[in-house]
């Protein structure tokens, strides 16, 4: 085992109830075999944090220290036995999941080392790999209509991705903000989220009735998914990527069935598709091709970690993105 001389103890996050947490002094974790350390620079703050922070029925509190922190990014201090291709030194993100404290361990496959083209700049590996991977299983070509129902972090990104690819994209949300930024972001049509029939009439009158190859579900609630696929047209590709775990969802399928529509649940579940996709946001990222830095709206403290969540939750003003980052 390599070992950099470290602190004995570290401060990390406890969720203690529903909404409330404490910041503790707790023992720093020791990597396994096949594992690393990893001392955190950062942690983003995740829209699948906002259910545990509402302390749901199976919700068990209190969480493990650094609990449902899986967006950390930071520098190996510690490499275990058998670790093969990462040291102590190698600037990192990691797929891992109590990485809201100053240290985290990780498995060896599930960490991608940040080339000197992205030092000093945050890198939450996991939503960007998430994106990278959701986009692939969009299958979006050139000359393709895609509509965005969603522009927060994701849908900004998948905008970017979609636009640079050729797609046509119609972009919706209920914030002007939102929408602005989908504008720079490459969209060709921007469409406020208020009124669902009068969404459907727009979108049909901008695809010559006949509505769009892709459409992408960016939001996690019943009316967006409902949205999305009355904007799906025949035989067209209809990708959920919103984040339902508030409750279970009804779906039209009667639509479905008669358009003929593809549905891809664009959540991977694979550890090592998720990591390839992180390693394929570094390169989106150091080619150019995506900047995700304007994104990164809001940053936090690990003792105002109560207050990233909130602000994840109520999305005020020109919020999307929240890092926890640490001195």
């Amino acid at each position: 085992m390599t070992v950099h001389v470290t602190q004995k103890t570290m401060r990390a996050a406890v969720l203690t109830g529903p909404g409330r947490l404490e910041v503790r002094e707790v023992e720093t974790p020791q990597a396994g075999p096949g594992q690393v350390r990893i001392r955190l620079e950062g942690c983003g703050v995740c829209a699948s944090n906002l259910t545990p922070w509402e302390g749901p029925e199976w919700m068990q509190f209190p969480t493990p220290p650094g609990g449902l922190g899986h967006e950390g990014w930071g520098v190996i201090d510690q490499v275990g036995q058998g670790v093969e291709g990462l040291k102590v030194g190698d600037r990192v993100a990691a797929l891992s999941h109590n990485s809201y404290a100053e240290f985290d361990v990780a498995d060896q496959g599930a960490v991608v080392r940040l080339p000197p083209e992205l030092d000093g700049q945050p890198f939450p590996g996991e939503p960007l790999g998430c994106a990278i991977n959701i986009f692939r299983r969009c299958e979006i070509e050139a000359g393709q209509t895609v509509a965005i129902v969603g522009i927060g972090f994701l849908g900004a990104i998948l905008t970017r991705l979609a636009a640079e690819a050729g797609a046509r994209v119609i972009a919706i949300s209920r914030r002007d903000f939102a929408l602005d930024l989908a504008r720079r972001m490459g969209a060709a049509e921007t469409i406020p989220m208020d009124d669902h029939y009068r969404i459907i009439g727009q979108v049909k009158d901008l695809t010559g009735g006949v509505f769009c190859d892709r459409v992408i579900e960016a939001v996690g609630k019943q009316w967006p998914l409902d949205l999305a696929a009355e904007l799906t047209r025949e035989r067209g590709r209809l990708i959920i990527a919103g984040y339902h775990q508030d409750g279970p969802r009804q779906v039209n399928m009667q639509l479905w069935n008669w358009r003929g529509l593809d549905v891809v649940n664009a959540h991977e579940r694979d550890p090592a598709v998720y990591a390839q996709g992180v390693r394929d946001a570094v390169a989106a990222i150091v080619s150019g091709r995506l900047d995700p830095r304007p994104l990164y709206s809001h940053t936090y403290g690990l003792e105002e970690l109560d207050q990233a969540l909130d602000a994840t939750r109520d999305r005020p003003g020109d919020f999307l993105k929240a890092l926890v980052t640490f001195p």
